[in-house]
């Protein structure tokens, strides 16, 4: 939260064609102004907008046929 003390900083990692890992527990705010909470020790986040369950990443991405040319 702004203005809170965090006692060590949050790590995320970042992939190149894949999801920001999140160590947990997050609270995400959506464009909408709701917010999402996860309490698992690391979370996946969607980058690619696929995700049925976004703003958690399902591994849609994964199923995008790539491009072979």
């Amino acid at each position: 939260m702004p203005n809170e003390r965090a006692d060590r900083a949050r790590r995320i990692t970042v992939r190149r064609q894949g999801p920001l890992l999140v160590e947990g527990p997050v609270e995400v705010e959506l464009e909408d102004g709701t917010t999402v909470r996860s309490d698992r020790f690391r979370v996946a986040l969607c980058t690619c907008g696929r995700s049925r369950r976004y703003p958690w990443c399902d591994t849609s991405h994964r199923r995008k046929a790539r491009d072979t040319g």
